[in-house]
């Protein structure tokens, strides 16, 4: 027979699974899609849909620099990998494509394979991370203006966000972020950051996880690191200190559409993230995810190709006497336009160039992605007589319409 006293741990156990999937679906998982895509519908339509195209799609030949994503796509490694698996797709994932694909990743970076999660995206895991580690008593500490997805996490799980301006050079504050609430659960760095394309060294993380409250991690979002010659803290992990570092496929491997990412840190860390939920990986995404990681020239070739045209268009808008603010380092920057950022973003809109949107600390500055050489032209033509014309007031209009969409998550 069971007794009442053997049963009450199983129950609780049961009981906070349940809650915590309760609390993983009370809001939505918000990504840089559902961000991107929120700034352009607030803006007024620059066009018609074509017959047979989603009403939610970009007009036809916009140039596309909104959502960071990579423009050269998934690799030619990447795409034989997804047509060697896909007849394989009747099966879950018949020839452990994920397995693989975590093995291949551990074993590059000096990690046990326990140490790390797969996830469609980093997404999911920065969202678990915040809901796992954050509580009314337990806040969630970021730079500002950072990526957002994280506070969105923590209005579930109705923690206190406590967002503390970048330096003077752009890079997270982390001696202000650190002291900035003895009950921080979780310290959110995004870098390079989301959306200054701005770095913040190692030795700065590496002070924040020597002298952050104690009982707090830190999340490290590494999306952008490779984008970068700067070095990234997965050493950090293996040597077993309070942090998670999120990683994606969707940033310079160009697979935002197909969906893979990592979690990776301690294995009890890794654990407090399992009662939210960790769907199936598609197996084409790990078969592309492992092809991408075992093609040697990816990396270093991508980040030339970006950077050149990055550079190249940094220069462009120096010459012009724009504003380029710091010292970006990655797919993406940012511009002080002078004026409402919102009402830059709608006339570039209605010139079919879509830039990235505008953070509530700036209000006039935009983001913009780095897309082709051939793009960039074309939006260096729209930027210019953007900036040139009359400042309109459309920028009322659009800051109404996306704050609409905000009070919804």
């Amino acid at each position: 027979m069971v007794t009442r006293n053997s049963d009450e741990p199983a129950l609780g156990r049961r009981s906070f699974l349940r809650s915590a999937a309760l609390l993983a679906a009370a809001a939505p998982i918000v990504t840089e899609a559902s961000l991107a895509h929120a700034a352009q519908t607030a803006a007024p339509p620059s066009g018609m849909a074509l017959h047979g195209q989603s009403p939610n799609a970009p007009p036809s030949g916009a140039v596309l620099i909104n959502a960071n994503e990579n423009p050269l796509g998934p690799s030619k490694a990447a795409c034989d990998a997804i047509a060697r698996v896909a007849p394989l797709g009747g099966r879950y994932d018949l020839n452990g494509e994920t397995d693989l694909l975590t093995r291949t990743f551990a074993a590059q970076n000096g990690l046990k394979p326990e140490y790390v999660e797969v996830y469609a995206g980093s997404s999911e895991p920065l969202h678990y991370s915040v809901l796992a580690f954050t509580s009314p008593a337990k806040s969630f500490v970021t730079a500002d203006p950072s990526y957002e997805a994280g506070m969105y996490a923590a209005k579930t799980s109705q923690a206190k966000v406590v967002k503390v301006p970048l330096t003077k050079d752009y890079a997270h504050d982390v001696k202000a972020m650190v002291a900035a609430d003895a009950q921080a659960g979780v310290i959110y760095i995004c870098n390079p950051n989301n959306p200054t394309g701005t770095v913040t060294t190692k030795q700065d993380i590496i002070w924040a996880l020597e002298n952050k409250p104690a009982g707090s991690i830190l999340l490290v979002d590494e999306a952008y690191i490779h984008l970068t010659d700067e070095p990234d803290t997965l050493d950090l992990v293996a040597q077993g200190k309070d942090l998670i570092v999120l990683r994606t496929f969707s940033k310079i491997y160009g697979m935002a559409g197909i969906r893979c990412g990592f979690a990776v840190g301690r294995p009890d860390l890794l654990a407090k993230l399992k009662p939210f939920g960790q769907n199936a990986m598609p197996i084409t995404g790990s078969a592309a995810a492992r092809a991408s990681l075992e093609d040697a020239s990816l990396v270093p070739t991508r980040r030339k190709i970006i950077g050149d045209t990055r550079r190249d268009t940094i220069a462009w808008l120096k010459a012009g006497g724009y504003k380029v603010i710091g010292d970006p380092q990655t797919n993406c920057f940012m511009i002080d336009t002078g004026r409402n950022g919102k009402a830059v973003f709608a006339a570039m809109k209605a010139k079919n160039v879509l830039i990235g949107r505008t953070w509530p600390i700036w209000p006039n500055a935009v983001r913009v992605s780095v897309g082709t050489p051939e793009e960039m032209a074309k939006f260096k033509i729209a930027f210019k007589e953007v900036m040139d014309a009359k400042p309109t007031a459309i920028g009322d209009h659009v800051q109404h319409a996306e704050l609409d969409y905000y009070a919804i998550l």
